[in-house]
């Protein structure tokens, strides 16, 4: 019996084995592990400008439109060379001081940026410009002077159009459409300010002007009245200065204490709302030119400037639109390349030629300077900057 039982206690235990193979086969294979996204790469861009300080408000601006470029690029989960990255922001506040710029250039070297947007001031982004050479890293800056292109480096390309050819605009426009006979002249020294009132005094010579005074100032003044009274005595027609809108309005407060008829005329730094802030009823009349075309004339404006107020709460002012320009340029190149490394990419920044926010044709000499030369005129009216004329490509 013990015999018996344990045999029919082995053929159970069997048959219950047996029986367990086919309930195991019958249940749905193990779901296969999800394979893990590639990891993005982080891609390092630069971006320098005073952010502190009487400019703060031109490099804030600046550095916004760099933001909103690079949100969207992150957004769009950009891809280069078949990688997913991720850009991030590096900033600096080079204080539109050129020692303090050349620290920063190095500073963001070391931080091994990718790209370099700014600086913003002809006189911190010649100097830093070397220290990016060197370093073989690109740098699409705001600078208008002429020098910051003509040092021949490869690394350096402009996000706006250059002094030469705002002041030879301004020039022509004082002696051909104010009727300028005799021009008086100052500048804050920068090599902004120097360099824009330079080509503007060359092109209203040109023109048949007479410049019956040459004045310089600094960056940091605020009382003109010495300068302004000498010029007074000379009696001009318009009052070029070269400089930002930090000086200007001041000045233009104290020209029209000492009873000065002349126009006032400025560049860029000058056609900003702090100006007319800062000048108030003085501001009145003055010109001033700005690259490219009015904001609502621009072939990507009015959108740009819809999601600039959603982003920032605040109107587009000048840099920003150019500055966004410039970020996406420098991102299209990189995708172009299929690369993130300065080397490979530079070649195809060079040979940009894209559509942007600021022109429908966003393209490189062999300087760097931008093919596109548009100039607007603009006048303060009413308390606000109106549109005069396009003067000149």
């Amino acid at each position: 019996m013990k015999k018996s039982t344990l045999i029919q206690c082995s053929a159970i235990a069997v048959s219950l084995a047996l029986l367990g193979g086919c309930s195991q086969k019958d249940e749905a294979p193990a779901t296969a592990a999800p394979v893990a996204a590639p990891e993005a790469k982080l891609v390092k861009l630069g971006f320098a400008a005073p952010l502190t300080g009487p400019q703060a408000h031109y490099g804030k601006e600046m550095q916004n439109g760099v933001v909103l470029a690079v949100e969207e690029a992150n957004a769009a989960k950009v891809q280069i060379g078949g990688q997913p990255v991720r850009f991030e922001l590096v900033s600096e506040d080079d204080q539109a001081d050129p020692k303090q710029g050349t620290a920063v250039a190095q500073k963001l070297v070391d931080a091994k940026i990718a790209g370099m947007l700014g600086h913003f001031n002809s006189g911190t982004s010649i100097p830093a410009s070397r220290i990016y050479s060197e370093a073989g890293i690109p740098e699409i800056a705001m600078a208008t002077s002429p020098a910051y292109t003509g040092n021949g480096y490869k690394t350096t390309f402009r996000a706006m159009t250059n002094d030469v050819q705002q002041g030879s605009v301004m020039g022509r426009f004082a002696v051909d459409k104010l009727g300028a006979k005799r021009i008086a002249i100052v500048d804050d020294r920068t090599a902004y300010g120097q360099g824009l009132a330079d080509e503007f005094e060359k092109s209203a010579k040109e023109a048949g002007a007479e410049i019956v005074k040459r004045e310089f100032t600094s960056d940091k003044a605020s009382d003109f009245m010495a300068i302004l009274t000498s010029i007074k005595s000379a009696r001009p027609d318009v009052l070029f200065f070269g400089g930002a809108d930090a000086q200007a309005g001041p000045m233009a407060r104290q020209i029209k204490q000492l009873g000065i008829k002349a126009t006032l005329m400025g560049g860029e730094m000058v056609k900003s709302p702090n100006f007319i802030t800062l000048g108030g009823s003085a501001a009145e009349g003055t010109v001033a030119s700005l690259a490219g075309l009015p904001l609502a004339q621009m072939p990507g404006g009015k959108d740009y400037e819809t999601k600039y107020k959603a982003r920032f709460n605040e109107e587009v002012q000048i840099y920003s639109p150019y500055a966004y320009d410039a970020t996406k340029v420098m991102i299209e190149a990189m995708k172009a390349a299929g690369s993130s490394e300065p080397a490979k990419y530079l070649p195809f920044l060079a040979r940009t030629q894209v559509a942007g926010v600021t022109s429908s044709n966003i393209a490189y000499d062999d300087k760097g300077d931008l093919r596109d030369g548009a100039i607007t005129v603009y006048k303060v009216e009413g308390g606000e900057w109106k549109v005069l004329e396009a003067a000149g490509k």
